[in-house]
């Protein structure tokens, strides 16, 4: 049975299912899922990324047209020194041995965040896959890496003063979509469904900005153990809500 096929099966035996436009994940629980089998937190790292490589591939099957993870926050250099280095590495070799596959697919990558503190060489392969997917039509692949929400907001609003100051904008013209566009994500859509792995119920400094409006969806796998049948969980949760972004009535996506 080919992707297509598969697709069209499970939406006809749920012919009530919604498929967001922007799908946003927050990735947590690999350290949890090391621990409960006895491995060490890098393992549930190395999991990590063969979960996202599962994600990736469910959002281009089920036709979602922008897919954000949270795949390190500008918190996580708190952590040891030693497993910074090891999630470095992990999105190098992922980037590495995954760009072939991700231009066969039509992927277009991003990756949004700050480059402070990142080597030169994880600087140039970040330049190198966005650069070599730049062109692609198919899924965008947004991987907040070295993020902050509250960062992206600071540094958007540096930039509209740096306008001002200059002359080139005026207070008065400043409005939600001179933010929107100063913003890393200038160009995508809001995510219309947020995920979060692990049974944790926060936002932890993800899009705060642009998930104004999403709807939050929170399971409790830890984020190794993602595949289908929680996606489609995650889906059907996301169907069965009314978006009415603060009006009356629902709108359908």
């Amino acid at each position: 049975m080919s992707a297509e096929t598969a697709v069209a099966t499970t939406l006809n035996e749920k012919p009530g299912l919604k498929i967001p436009a922007h799908l946003a994940v927050i990735m947590d629980g690999n350290g949890r899922w090391a621990k409960a089998r006895g491995k060490v937190r890098t393992e549930g790292h190395v999991e990590g990324v063969k979960a996202l490589r599962r994600l990736v591939d469910l959002s281009i099957r089920y036709g979602i047209k922008h897919l954000t993870v949270f795949s390190f926050s500008s918190e996580n250099w708190s952590r040891p020194r030693d497993e910074v280095n090891f999630i470095f590495g992990l999105l190098h070799r992922f980037v590495a041995s995954d760009l072939a596959t991700l231009i066969q697919n039509n992927v277009r990558v991003r990756i949004i965040g700050t480059r402070t503190g990142l080597d030169e060489a994880l600087k140039r392969l970040i330049e190198e896959v966005q650069s070599k997917t730049a062109r692609n039509t198919g899924l965008e692949l947004i991987v907040a890496f070295n993020y902050g929400g509250k960062s992206e907001l600071t540094e958007a609003t540096k930039a509209i003063a740096k306008a001002v100051a200059s002359g080139k904008l005026r207070v008065e013209d400043i409005t939600e979509e001179t933010i929107t566009r100063a913003l890393y994500t200038s160009g995508t859509p809001d995510p219309d469904l947020i995920i979060r792995t692990s049974g944790e119920q926060r936002v932890s400094n993800f899009l705060l900005w642009q998930g104004a409006y999403s709807e939050l969806v929170f399971v409790e796998e830890n984020w190794p153990d993602f595949g289908e049948q929680v996606f489609l969980k995650a889906l059907d949760e996301y169907s069965s809500r009314s978006r009415r972004f603060g009006g009356i009535e629902s709108r359908s996506q």
